[in-house]
This record gives C-alpha cells, structure tokens and sequence, in this order.
C-alpha cells in the first residue's frame, strides 16, 4: 500500500542543523563545480549521485582532497557488476589518508584514539603517537620481509594495538585480516587459512564480563595451523611473557620512523573480510584500498556528518565489519572510541556510560542492545549527561518501531536516530543515515549517496511501497574485487549475480516507501512464504519481543513434501517466565492483531536459546535446514556458531516430526 502524504515523523532536523552539516556544503560545492542540483535537498542530490555515477564520484575526491599519488586517468573504466573497474591508473595509500590529522601541528596532541575497557576508563592515543607507532610497525614489517600484497593478521580485542597494526599494515601495502580473540581456533583457521597470513599479531587472552579469558592455548594451535607464518607478534594484555620465538609488541613500536606509504594502485587490497559462514566456508571478501576510502569518505564524511571535533564511537569487535568502519573515522580527523569489553558489563546501561564519559557525539550500537535496554528499563536520558550526542546509530539487524520511541523518549527527543543496513560484502550502508532528512519510526532514512537502490519483484520489475528483494544496479566502489581463492569469479558471482545477472541482490527483503526511505524485513533466503505471502522474519520478532515473557525468538517457515507448510516459533523466555497457554495465546492474539492471521505460527515452541552467528546474527537458515532433515555436518559450520549445543534441537525435532 503506498499513501498519499507520509506519515508524520518522529523527528525533524531544525534548520540550523541543515544549514550545518557537511552534506550541506558538499551539495551547494558540487552544484557550483560539477553541475549537481542547487536546490530539492537531499532527494536532488541523491538521484543526481546515482544518475552521473563518475561525476558524484570525482566529486567525492576531490571534495575530501583525495591524494592520488599518481593521477587516474577516468574514473569509472568499465561498469560492469562484477568487475567494475575504478579510477584506473590512480595510486594512493589509505594509511596516509587516516593519519592525515596528525600532520597538522595544532592537532597533535589531540586524542585520536579513546581506549576504554571494562573499568570505563578512557585512555587517550594522541595522533602524533598513533602515527609515530605507525611509521615505526612499518618499517619493522619491512624489515621482517612483509612486501605489498603479503598478508597480515591480527587475532585482537578492540585495542590500540589493533589500529596501530591495521595502520601500518595498509602503509607498505600489505592486507590485513582479523578475527576477534572470543573466536575458537576452528573459526579463526577456517578465515585465516584461506588467505595464508605471513604475520600474526596476538593477545595472551582478553577480559569479558569481568572476568580473564586465557587464549595462550588457542594461539599456540594457531601457530601450529599456519604454516605461511613467519613472525607471531605477542600483546601481553594479561601481562604474561611473549611466548618462546614471538616478537614481543613493545619491541616493534619503539622506534621512530616517520611512516613511509606505499603508493598501490587503487584496486589494490586492503583487507579481507569474512561472511558469517554458518553453511560452509566463510567467504574471504578482499576490499580495495581506494574503493574503501572513497565509500568512508563518503559515509562518515557525508551521511555521518563527521569532522575532527566529533567522538565516535561504536559497539563492535574486530571480527565485525563496524570494526574496519569504525578505525575509519580516522579518515575525517574524528577521535575514535574503542571500547574491549562486554556490551552489558556490568550492567545493561554500560554503553550509555560509556558515551557519556567519552563525549561520543555519534555512539552505534547493535539494535538488540536498545531492545534490551527497553525491557531493562534502563533511562539513559535520565542517568547519564548525553548531551554531546547528536547521533544514535543501529545496525545488525532492523530497529523495530519500539526501539525508535524508546530512544526519542528515553534518550532526548531532539535526537537524530540512524538505523542502517548495508553488509560485511561492502562494508558500508546500502541506506540509513541522512542528517538533512526527517526520521519515520520504524524506517531508514534513505538510500545512500551513490548507491542506486532499488525493491525488485522476481521478474526484475521495481516496486514502491512493495516487499521486494534488495538490488543495487550500479557498482559501488567498495563491493568486493574479488573473493580470495576464487580464481575464476564463479563463487562471487553466485553470491550477488545469479538471481539477476549484472544486478547486486543483496538477500534482505525490503520496501521502499513512496516518501524515499526503506523498511528493511529480514533476509530473503530464509524468507516466510505463506500462500503466496512473502513476509519478513524481522516484523514477528519485533511483535513477539514486546511481550515481556520473551527473551528472544526464532521464525522458521517450512515447505514440506505434501505441498503444505510448517511455521513453528523457537522463543527464548525471560527469567521466571512460563510457556503456558496463556501465554502461547497471547503471543498468537499478538502476531495476529500487530501483522496478520497469516504472521500466526503453527506452533510455539520453548528453547533453551537462540543460536546465532559469532557477530551476533540469529541463525535462521541453518535451522531450517536441519528442520528439512539435512545433517548437522551439512546444515551448518560448526566454528562460525556461538553455542553448537543449541542446534542438536531441532536437529533431534526433525527426527520425532520425520516419525510422527
């Protein structure tokens, strides 16, 4: 259904806050040097960015006074998806790009960094430390043979160290890779063994929920697996000796060498990401370095609204993409905030006490975590002095309406609320924040800068105010080059470009709305399809998780063999909770009112637990596959799942339904 007029929205930037953000100026600056539309506001602007592709891109460089070390001699070569084929001849080094602020002398002793850990304790990195630790890790990695192309990897917390490895790696042209230290050895090898690291970078263990986690073990198995490894590097964060033949941290930072950037190519690699991987293999996405600093540029710089006065600050690890997006609001002169430690540690308003003892004018966190807050009744408004804030973002799954009103009431109501969503396979936002634009409850903002969005039917055929599949019919510069051991494209194709050849299909169902925003619905590949019906996962959790009996849920929609179809919901009680009739009426009477008959379950089940991806995704294909009866050693890869034990469920479930 579309409406005439859009709904009223939560809330509205005044005009001062327009007249101030950079996307702002950056509009008014293109309209004057490359023709972009004076006037109509961020609508005019967008369609224009999406329309004259190479101009908006060009645009973006020179606005953010990209340095190209060598000139490119066009910007976009070949627009083909995949295989694009960005500013070709152009060399540049992302390192330089995010240590830039350091160069400024009255900037130097400002805080680049912010690191923060369970003490709530923040201790500054200054940037002419940053950069002297990173000019001086370089010339070590130089010295220990690591040549461009070479891998490095990193198995870290959130720290210091961790950016200054990233850093530096990025400076001689090296790709980096990491994985959080919460991670077994399985998953670890199962991402590091594809790419053959040459370097790792290690904790002795890291501290969670105040509590020490040892990992000396995990490393040493690690070491054994990794046979590409020439040198283990030692982070005492528990205070234990480097191991026998690790190089201990402290001795590679010492030094003062000024950074030496190694000028690459554009399309050179910069990292290497992995998919969640819960069916098989993660997929080892390689990321360029100027396709990666032009996307930030652009979302940090524009659609974040961030500068060298801002904090930001983000829940995250360095085995989530937020990570990699994170370090880069280096790229703006903004202080970044690290924080190492448990989300709700040690209680649910942790993070809100963390922004506020940090000045954090932009704190993201994951959309669970305001949920939690919420049924926590936690006040953030109320308990901490958040008045720098300007910004809470969400992503890792879709804010529900509650969330929106929760954060306008209990946070402050002249609130800029960003929910976005975009994936580890660009590492950036598809859509969501836009600080000119209002914010309607339960909606992103808009579509990104650059990023031609669109809700496709199955036939290909656009839809407005319509569940469809979520495409991208123009290349972004930060969609992966490649993926690593994929020599001959097939798997990266199958990923994005099988449904509709030359088009990116995401795998989310969304709608976007007749006023420009989208309402992301869940993933399509586990998509609820009921009588011809496609209905988003995302819509029954949030109606369901209202209920204050409800921890969390699991929706799974099941075609079975006699043409019929079995929608049963996992739910996760709350403490004390009883799934009595009751309360299995209330949830149906519930899902019924809120969505529709058709949203109703078949059966509503109790689990001990909701199983999810180690970044904190519930894992809703794997368990539809196990409920179709395909084995455990198939239906998902152990090492990329939080707690295995939860899936011997439903595992143990399709037997007694294949009886019965």
């Amino acid at each position: 259904m579309t409406s005439a007029t859009p709904p009223e929205p939560l809330w509205s930037p005044g005009p001062d806050r327009i007249a101030a953000a950079r996307i702002t100026a950056f509009q008014a600056w293109a309209a004057e040097r490359f023709g972009a539309p004076a006037d109509g506001g961020y609508p005019a602007l967008h369609s224009w960015s999406v329309d004259e592709l190479d101009t908006f891109w060009q645009a973006v460089a020179e606005w953010f006074d990209v340095r190209f070390t060598t000139p490119y001699e066009s910007v976009l070569a070949d627009r083909s998806m995949p295989g694009a084929r960005w500013f070709p001849g152009a060399t540049l080094n992302y390192a330089e790009h995010a240590l830039r602020a350091a160069e400024d002398p009255a900037r130097a002793d400002d805080a680049a960094l912010l690191y923060v850990d369970e003490t709530h304790e923040a201790t500054p990195v200054t940037w002419a430390e940053l950069r002297r630790q990173v000019g001086a890790l370089a010339a070590e990695l130089r010295a220990l043979g690591v040549r461009p192309g070479d891998r490095v990897s990193g198995y870290l917390p959130n720290i210091p160290e961790a950016v200054t490895a990233l850093l530096a790696t990025a400076a001689v042209g090296a790709v980096w890779t990491s994985c959080a230290p919460d991670f077994g050895a399985r998953s670890v090898l199962d991402r590091f063994q594809q790419v053959e690291p040459v370097v790792l970078f290690t904790v002795d263990g890291y501290r969670y929920g105040g509590k020490e986690h040892d990992r000396r073990d995990t490393v040493a198995e690690l070491r054994a697996e990794l046979p590409s490894l020439r040198a283990v590097v030692h982070i005492p964060l528990l205070g234990t000796p480097a191991p026998e033949s690790a190089v201990a941290w402290s001795d590679l930072v010492s030094g003062s060498a000024e950074p030496v950037f190694e000028p690459v190519p554009f399309d050179h690699p910069l990292w290497v990401l992995y998919s969640s991987g819960t069916t098989g293999l993660p997929k080892a996405i390689v990321q360029s370095q100027g396709g990666i600093l032009l996307e930030h540029l652009k979302q940090l710089g524009l659609h974040c609204d961030l500068g060298p006065e801002d904090r930001f600050f983000w829940y995250t690890s360095t085995g989530w993409m937020m990570w990699n997006f994170l370090v880069s609001g280096l790229l703006t002169g903004t202080t970044v905030v690290l924080y190492d430690g448990s989300p709700g540690y040690p209680d649910t308003a942790a993070q809100w006490r963390i922004a506020e003892r940090t000045g954090a004018t932009l704190y993201g966190t994951s959309a669970a975590y305001v949920m939690a807050c919420r049924k926590a009744e936690v006040h953030p408004g109320r308990d901490f002095d958040l008045s720098a804030v300007k910004c809470v973002a969400t992503t890792g799954s879709p804010l529900p309406p509650d969330g929106f009103r929760w954060l306008h009431d209990e946070v402050a109501e002249d609130l800029w609320i960003a929910s976005v969503s975009g994936g580890t396979d660009v590492c950036s936002c598809f859509a969501g924040a836009v600080p000119t634009l209002p914010v309607h409850i339960g909606e992103l903002q808009a579509a990104c800068l650059g990023t031609d969005l669109q809700s496709w039917d199955p036939s290909g055929k656009p839809l407005t105010g319509e569940v469809g599949e979520l495409v991208v019919t123009n290349p972004m510069p930060s969609m992966p080059i490649r993926f690593w051991n994929d020599p001959d494209g097939s798997r990266y194709r199958d990923s994005y470009f099988e449904m509709f050849p030359g088009v990116w299909r995401h795998g989310d169902w969304i709608t976007i709305t007749d006023h420009g925003s989208v309402v992301i619905h869940g993933r399509s590949d586990s998509t609820l399809n009921r009588q011809g019906v496609r209905m988003g996962s995302a819509d029954i959790y949030e109606a369901v998780e209202r209920l204050p009996e409800i921890k969390e849920s699991l929706v799974i929609g099941l075609e079975e063999p006699n043409g019929g179809y079995w929608m049963p919901l996992f739910v996760h009680l709350a403490p004390g909770a009883t799934l009595d009739d009751d309360l299995r009426g209330r949830i149906k009477a519930t899902i019924r009112e809120e969505l529709s008959p058709r949203h109703v379950p078949d059966e509503v089940i109790e689990v001990a637990g909701i199983p999810h991806t180690l970044t904190g995704k519930r894992i809703e294909v794997p368990v539809k596959r196990l409920l179709q009866g395909t084995p455990m050693a198939k239906a998902v890869n152990p090492g990329s799942v939080d707690n295995l034990d939860l899936l011997h469920f439903y595992e143990e479930l399709a037997r007694t339904r294949t009886r019965d």
